[in-house]
């Protein structure tokens, strides 16, 4: 068992982090099978936090590498549009990181706050501050849930 949570803590890495990037998965359920399976509480949330943020970082460095240019040729979105999103990532900053825990819509944000440049350390400081607490969130709703079956 003790080898199976071994791989299934790489998996939990891999998982997080892909999921925090443009795959489509949830790494809430990746992080609940662990603990079903026996995982620690506390190994489990911090691989699933570091996965998860370091594949939001990734996510965070795309949007750095993108242009205006492509956003209005491949997506149709218009320039008056991005400018007035940039005017509220303006306003919020590094704030928005701790959005990017949200399922479907926290990786957009990740990719946001690195098209318009928000500075990285405090973007990648609350960031993980959302992601870790998302990861708590769901460890304290099992632990209650388990007691409840």
């Amino acid at each position: 068992m003790e080898q199976l949570l071994e791989y299934g803590y790489i998996g939990l890495f891999v998982g997080s982090f892909l999921a925090a990037t443009v795959f489509p998965f949830s790494s809430d359920v990746l992080l609940v099978g662990m603990l079903i399976a026996g995982a620690g509480v506390v190994p489990t949330v911090i691989v699933a936090t570091i996965g998860n943020w370091l594949g939001g970082l990734t996510s965070y460095w795309l949007g750095w590498l993108g242009k205006m240019e492509w956003i209005e040729r491949w997506f149709k979105v218009k320039r008056e549009t991005i400018e007035r999103y940039q005017k509220s990532v303006e306003r919020w900053g590094a704030w928005l990181a701790l959005l990017t825990w949200l399922p479907f819509v926290g990786d957009l944000f990740a990719i946001v706050l690195g098209f318009f440049k928000v500075k990285f350390m405090p973007a990648a400081f609350w960031m993980l501050i959302g992601k870790g607490a998302r990861f708590v969130v769901w460890a304290i709703i099992y632990k209650y849930a388990s007691h409840l079956l």
